[in-house]
């Protein structure tokens, strides 16, 4: 994982004239490089300016609403104390949480007969209590606080308290289930949660059937992360056939995007069908796990080295590379100029209509794909291309200013999904790979801990608030319909290697120097000895 993300944030947008950063791709990878050995990156420049956590939150981040049995409305939200006061190890500013004790805050999580807590901080907290502390260990503690503490182990214990106390518990559990189901591919914490949950539906029909409900609500999620994780697998066995050189298909049994689909605003709606099935397995959990760091007060390991349970962002991050790379590899493939200009004015109708759509990562896959040296030198194609749609295209996702005027179309489509009245409308889906440098770069400038060695809560409320607003997003039904054949190219065409590219470029226009002439004649050796 830490290489993966060494490669993912070693690398800008790439300008015309870049080629992949990478030799081998066993590894994921969204990077571009100039030719030179310069390292840019897809994100734009990695400048040394970090975010700093910002006190306000006037958007606080919020469990998804979820139907479940019990609501929480009637419960005293206990989040916000006088300013500077200190609470049972919690400290406050400014009427907000800022900090406190592992064990604090742990406890602050536990409903009791007069408190439920706000449903920020519970997913704040089952978000970020990760870094410290296993999922399985907390679940242990949660289910001992519940039990013990407010003596629902007692035989004596009045059927009222465990009645008062059965839907708060309840409700904890089915919030922890239905946001974090991952945590419960954990066979410890399926233990805990049985043996809570029976504790509480003892001798009540009603707690039953709520605990059978939420059951089989997680169950159901991790199957379809299970089938979703064999279908990938055996998307990925299949797209490994990578076509090497260009002659390696009879031309009459070449298949290309435009026989398959010539329609940019079909093309683009399968795309966004794809997106939205891969967000919509990242757990946010992935997000912290990305960028977990050895807790100072543990002595033992980090708290991911035995239990990272999905690998959905990588996944995630891997389909916009091959995207890149099958843009690249249909505009190469072509052996006719007029054919290439064709289908290089194809895909920046795509990549348009991606951007009406709000599928901003497919548009900037796209773009890279264009970008790469061994598209970007083909001069003469180029020259027969209508290109004023592109430069407009190019100016939306400029990476300068920290990508001003991306985050300003983002904005705006995220305000047209908050009053939407169509599911057409409610489609963000961001730029990846600057999502997950804006939450880097929050996670390296603010740290874990205070310097008393308090759990600095006021970083993950920032962080929170991040993934909160992916995981609505990430929610979206796909409006769309499917079409099995343009999705099944899509995922499982073969895709040119790197030195094939290049190959198929000098191929398709000569060598323009004695450089590209040497590369040229090594790589018709290596590559041809193989067919």
């Amino acid at each position: 994982m830490a290489k993966f993300l060494a490669e993912l944030l070693g690398c800008t947008l790439p300008e015309k004239g870049t080629s992949p950063m990478f030799e081998s791709r066993s590894q994921p990878h969204i990077g571009l490089r100039h030719a030179t050995k310069q390292r840019p990156t897809i994100f734009g420049t990695l400048t040394n300016e970090k975010p700093t956590c910002d006190h306000k939150r006037d958007k606080m981040p919020q469990t998804p609403p979820f139907p479940t049995v019990f609501g929480t409305s009637g419960y005293n939200r206990n989040l916000y104390q006088t300013a500077e006061e200190s609470y049972s190890g919690l400290y406050y500013h400014e009427n907000n949480l800022v900090s406190g004790s592992l064990e604090a805050l742990i406890q602050h999580l536990v409903p009791n007969m007069d408190y439920y807590p706000d449903r920020t901080y519970i997913f704040t907290f089952l978000l970020s209590s990760r870094v410290f502390i296993h999922p399985h260990e907390l679940m242990s503690k949660v289910c001992y606080l519940c039990v013990e503490h407010q003596r629902l182990s007692d035989p004596q214990a009045d059927k009222m308290r465990i009645r008062k106390m059965a839907p708060k518990i309840l409700q904890l559990l089915s919030e922890w289930t239905e946001t974090f189901p991952y945590d419960f591919r954990d066979e410890r914490m399926m233990r805990s949660l049985k043996e809570l949950t029976q504790r509480l539906a003892s001798g009540d029909e009603l707690y039953r059937k709520a605990v059978q409900q939420m059951s089989q609500t997680l169950i159901r999620k991790l199957t379809a992360l299970s089938q979703y994780e064999e279908a990938l697998a055996k998307i990925n066995a299949t797209a490994t056939d990578r076509l090497t050189v260009l002659k390696t298909k009879p031309q009459s049994i070449q298949r290309d995007i435009l026989t398959i689909c010539n329609d940019p605003f079909t093309l683009s709606q399968q795309l966004t069908h794809i997106e939205l099935e891969r967000l919509s397995y990242i757990g946010p959990e992935e997000f912290i796990q990305a960028f977990a760091q050895k807790d100072p007060l543990d002595n033992d390991k980090s708290c991911f080295s035995d239990h990272k349970k999905a690998s959905n962002l990588e996944a995630y991050v891997a389909w916009f590379n091959r995207l890149s790379y099958l843009v690249a590899t249909e505009i190469c493939m072509p052996v006719k100029k007029k054919q290439r200009a064709r289908v290089i004015e194809f895909f920046i109708d795509v990549a348009r209509e991606c951007f009406n759509i709000g599928n901003f990562n497919s548009l900037m896959a796209i773009i890279s794909g264009m970008n790469m040296s061994p598209v970007s030198r083909l001069k003469k194609t180029w020259a027969k291309v209508k290109t004023a749609k592109f430069d407009i295209l190019e100016h939306q996702m400029d990476p300068s200013s920290n990508f001003y005027n991306y985050r300003t179309a983002l904005r705006g489509a995220t305000q047209r999904s908050i009053t939407a009245h169509s599911s057409r409308e409610k489609i963000v889906i961001p730029f990846f790979s600057l999502l997950i440098k804006d939450i880097y770069f929050l996670n390296e400038g603010c740290a874990n801990r205070l310097p008393n060695g308090q759990v600095n809560f006021e970083k993950f409320w920032e962080m929170a608030k991040q993934v909160s607003e992916f995981m609505t997003w990430k929610k979206v039904e796909c409006p769309f319909e499917r079409d099995r054949k343009i999705l099944h190219y899509l995922l499982t065409a073969p895709v040119f290697s790197e030195d094939a590219l290049y190959l198929a470029s000098y191929e398709s226009e000569g060598p323009e120097n004695n450089m590209e002439k040497d590369r040229w004649k090594s790589l018709r050796s290596t590559l041809l000895s193989r067919v």
